[in-house]
């Protein structure tokens, strides 16, 4: 890394954000490679760092936290592997731990454990995770054979499990042969308990007493009153188990060395995820930063601009601090910031520069999203009381130290810090050395940000092109800063009008004006004059942002409002469509009556007139299933209206029934017309003239209609149809029926269910045509056809 950016990562503790970024890594092994990461100058790195860190912030809040555990220097074990040696079960878990990590990341990454409906598009961390080796079957294989660090599982082989049963057995055997001897020799026995040395079971015997049980004895207790001896009777048995104790050892020795060798046929897959898992969980290492920053990405550019909205210093108190708003590269290349000590010049630099070295290390920043940040070759900062009593340097030497540094250093592709240049010194040859060393930035253009009380500082930034002042606000009523950062603003000292709120006396201020150039009063004057202006515009401001954000409610009010009102225009339209509806299904059952009558007395009246009635039916019903099929009845301009109209016309409507004219048009262009027995008012457009030729097609449908009345079949088919549609093309059929002078007809309506039979039959009682029904013979359909008798 660059030596400048070494010295201003100090200088900007960017050290102490890496102290916190450490912390949120999930393994220490990322600890360390975060100190080898360094802060890129490269544009492509940096948008890339940037990228891949914003994803991860973004899978978080989708998916929450991914599960980075087991992440472990994985290449010494590896290598003893690949050497032939085996690894211990603890050295197994970590392998298994391991893969099991790779493979939980890519279940991460799938569609259905997202906890948001939000897809998170991604460019960067799905390949890293994408490429990295799984291996279930040896998670498994791992996992079942091995319990713990100091347990392998009894299953893990069958020979394992014959010789743990074995070794079971045998502690049985030998506790109770030696829960006998307790038994017998209770009175030569210490304590009546079996306890073990070197791995051996013995019975505690008093001192006195050893010689009189038959024995080995392992071993005298530190007080020389009890001798623990191995009776003869289960040297043996103990034997015996030692043996099986060996066997064990070398039966779990074998498992190990296969699943050793299980791991090393894979070893190089396995090592190649180490460096994705440590870059994976730096990347969301520092995306849980940004979370605790609550930071955002910025906008990079090669050009060095800098556009800091809403910007905070990482390490202050969000609740209490006040974000600086701050531009560098765009109208000005430098920026001299004034005002007063502990007015907050120091931190407004250092934000400026610390957050530009956390951008190019790849971390999001505490910055609203619209700001922009420059990618630089050198970041250069002298800031704060330097001074060295190792070497006897002043604060003015100690800063001139870093200076002559900086300006031998530095690039076009610069950003510099000074904070209180050319301070420490006299004051008309600290100024000048200032306005030089700005003069030395300007012509390069290279970006710099200054601090300074000098007034010559604030004049030439008011003077030089390329040149902005900025000022930290100070309110002199509370005699307190507000932080404010001001852009284009150059601050004033207030160092009279502060001691005048102190207390000190007028005369005494008086004297000290008399003392100050009249260039600097008329300068001071007019600075308050600024002042001033600017705290008018900003009120004003203020006040219109009020206005604004009063007429903003005010117009989402108006829009719910309108949105209330669309939403009931809605409901009373839909609430008139089922009053339609239901005033219609009324007509109908009152029409049906009217026709259920007019059969009634249809053998009264001659052959002519009821076939007239015949077609009045069958218009009637053709008429009520047209605006039953339709969900509303909706009356339209016709494409050629009527232009002039009298009493007595023949017209055709919208709703396409043929009307005669009643009245002429009222006020509101309606017209009473007459179609049938029925009376309704019409929009004038709404009606077209029928003229001859219609008229005359009319008459040869009526033709066709009487014609086809003459000309009914004796049965009729109704299978796959449902009860309400079969019930009108049965009861149009039985009408043309009886108007043909049939006496007997034929309903096909099949087996089935026999639900359509039945309702039919139920039906076929009301009908008054009809005089009686039943099943057709069992060789002409049987109960699947009911032949009607007519009237």
């Amino acid at each position: 890394m660059d030596n400048s950016l070494k010295r201003a990562s100090k200088t900007l503790e960017f050290d102490k954000v890496l102290v916190e970024l450490k912390k949120l890594a999930s393994a220490s092994i990322t600890s360390e490679y975060i100190d080898q990461v360094e802060i890129s100058t490269q544009y492509e790195v940096v948008k890339n760092r940037l990228n891949e860190t914003h994803e991860a912030l973004k899978l978080i809040i989708a998916k929450g936290e991914p599960q980075l555990f087991g992440i472990v220097d994985i290449r010494s074990i590896i290598k003893r592997t690949e050497i032939g040696g085996a690894l211990t079960a603890g050295g197994l878990l970590q392998v298994s731990d391991f893969l099991r990590v790779s493979r939980g990341l890519k279940t991460y990454l799938k569609k259905d454990s997202y906890n948001s409906d939000e897809e998170v598009k991604l460019e960067y961390i799905d390949k890293l995770i994408e490429d990295l080796y799984t291996d279930k079957r040896l998670e498994d294989e791992i996992n079942s054979k091995i319990i713990s660090e100091e347990e392998i599982a009894d299953d893990a082989s069958r020979e394992l499990l014959r010789i743990r049963r074995g070794i079971v057995a045998k502690k049985d055997s030998i506790k109770n042969k030696l829960n006998g001897i307790l038994s017998s020799h209770a009175d030569f026995l210490q304590d009546a308990i079996v306890t073990l040395r070197d791995g051996r079971y013995v019975v505690p015997v008093k001192i006195e007493n050893k010689s009189r049980v038959k024995g080995l004895v392992h071993d005298i207790s530190g007080s020389g009153q009890t001798a623990y001896i191995e009776p003869m009777a289960v040297v043996e048995a103990n034997n015996d188990l030692k043996e099986l104790y060996i066997k064990e050892n070398l039966e779990i020795e074998k498992i190990l060395k296969e699943l050793s060798e299980l791991v090393g046929e894979t070893s190089e897959e396995i090592k190649s995820n180490q460096e994705k898992l440590i870059e994976l969980d730096f990347i969301f290492a520092k995306a849980r930063l940004g979370l605790n920053y609550r930071a955002n990405m910025p906008k990079l550019n090669r050009e060095g601009r800098i556009n800091l909205i809403k910007a905070y210093h990482p390490f202050l108190d969000r609740k209490i601090a006040v974000p600086i708003d701050i531009n560098l590269g765009i109208d000005f290349t430098s920026l001299i910031v004034t005002g007063p000590n502990t007015g907050g010049k120091t931190v407004s630099i250092k934000t400026v520069g610390l957050l530009t070295l956390m951008t190019q290390f790849g971390l999001l920043i505490p910055a609203d999203e619209a700001s922009e940040i420059g990618v630089f070759e050198k970041v250069f900062a002298d800031i704060g009381d330097e001074q060295s009593i190792e070497q006897s340097l002043s604060t003015f030497s100690s800063h001139m130290v870093n200076i002559v540094y900086i300006l031998k250093n530095v690039t076009p592709n610069s950003l510099v810090l000074f904070d209180e240049l050319g301070a420490g010194t006299d004051p008309t040859e600290g100024a000048a050395l200032a306005r030089s060393i700005m003069d030395f930035m300007l012509e390069r253009k290279i970006r710099c940000i200054s601090t300074s009380h000098y007034n010559q500082l604030k004049i030439y930034a008011l003077t030089t092109d390329g040149v902005a002042n900025a000022s930290m606000e100070f309110d002199v009523d509370s005699l307190s800063p507000t932080y404010r950062l001001l852009i284009g603003v150059p601050g004033k000292s207030n160092a009279f009008e502060i001691s005048r709120r102190l207390g000190l006396p007028d005369e005494i201020i008086g004297e000290a004006k008399k003392l100050l150039s009249s260039e600097n009063i008329e300068f001071e004057d007019v600075l308050q004059s600024i002042d001033e202006d600017r705290t008018k515009i900003r009120e004003y401001r203020e006040e219109l942002e009020r206005e604004k954000a009063d007429l903003e409610k005010e117009n989402k009010r108006l829009q719910s409002k309108i949105k209330k009102l669309e939403d009931q225009k809605e409901k009373i339209l839909e609430k008139s469509r089922e009053e339609a509806k239901r005033l219609l299904l009324n007509t109908k059952e009152n029409v049906d009556i009217i026709l259920s009558e007019i059969n009634e007395a249809r053998d009264k009246i001659s052959s002519e007139n009821s076939k007239k009635i015949q077609e009045a039916q069958d218009l009637l019903r053709q008429s009520i299933k047209n605006a039953r099929d339709k969900s509303e009845l909706e009356i339209t301009k016709a494409a050629n209206p009527i232009r002039e109209i009298k009493v007595g016309d023949k017209v055709r409507t919208s709703l396409g029934n043929l009307a005669t004219v009643l009245e002429l048009p009222d006020k509101k262009g309606n017209v009473l017309v007459q179609s049938g027995i029925m009376k309704m008012n019409m929009p004038k457009d709404s009606l077209t003239r029928i003229d001859v030729q219609e008229d005359t097609t009319k008459n040869n449908t009526r033709s066709i209609l009487k014609n086809k009345a003459t000309n009914v079949k004796s049965e009729i088919d109704i299978r796959g149809k449902n009860f309400e549609d079969a019930k009108d093309i049965v009861d149009k059929y039985l009408d043309d029926a009886y108007l043909s002078g049939l006496k007997s007809v034929r309903i096909i309506h099949g087996k089935g269910t026999g639900v359509l039979r039945q309702k039919l039959r139920e039906h076929f009682r009301n009908v008054k045509l009809i005089k009686s029904y039943k099943d057709a013979e069992y060789n002409e359909g049987g109960d699947g056809v009911t032949v009607v008798t007519l009237k």
